[in-house]
């Protein structure tokens, strides 16, 4: 089994550095170009994908609406352990907003974030159900930033600790009961004209 992790595009609170958590914005119109840029990337490149699942959130399952139909790969159910980590009352929030309110160690304090061991827990939930059910199928999962990153420190630790970026890919293979990377962050389809993901 093969799975496609991959960080939904751009919104406006990206771009503006809010922290979106579990509330449900949009893609904005470069998020939706990003995704694009990656359905044509996948649609040149030897892997096979038989399904996409996202977490539900408008942004993540308008990105994989996108993918869908420039790959022609249905698409399962949403499944809600996908979703966002829940920021509590610093949702919407930027950096100097939340410094403003709650001061520098903030991110200390416990303003009703979801706690770390949890969304670990539903995220490898998730992985777990997903082998036992399409084990022998391709898989791209359409999620989100610190799901993605609190996953994959589930699964490696610390040896993977860069900002997960906005369309990014990452691969995973499932080698003798483990998790292979195979592609890390990775987002040269971003950089890449019309020009050069046609040849």
């Amino acid at each position: 089994m093969r799975i496609g992790l991959v960080r939904h595009g751009l919104t406006d609170w990206n771009a503006a550095g809010r922290i979106q958590g579990q509330t449900d914005i949009p893609l904005n119109e470069e998020g939706r170009k990003q995704a694009e840029r990656l359905g044509r990337r996948l649609q040149s490149e030897d892997y096979h994908w038989d399904y996409i699942v996202t977490s539900g959130l408008s942004r993540a399952q308008e990105t994989g609406e996108i993918l869908s139909r420039l790959l022609q790969v249905p698409m399962l159910e949403p499944d809600a352990r996908l979703k966002e980590r829940g920021f509590g009352q610093i949702e919407g929030l930027t950096s100097e907003e939340r410094v403003t309110r709650f001061g520098e160690s903030w991110d200390t304090l416990d303003l009703g974030q979801e706690h770390i061991a949890d969304i670990q827990a539903r995220a490898m939930a998730f992985l777990q159900d997903l082998w036992s059910s399409h084990g022998q199928e391709n898989v791209l999962i359409v999620t989100h930033g610190a799901l993605l990153a609190n996953l994959l420190t589930a699964l490696f630790q610390d040896k993977y600790t860069e900002r997960i970026g906005n369309l990014s890919l990452t691969i995973l293979e499932q080698q003798a009961d483990e998790w292979i990377p195979i592609l890390y962050n990775c987002t040269k389809h971003l950089s890449m004209d019309t020009a050069e993901q046609s040849e």
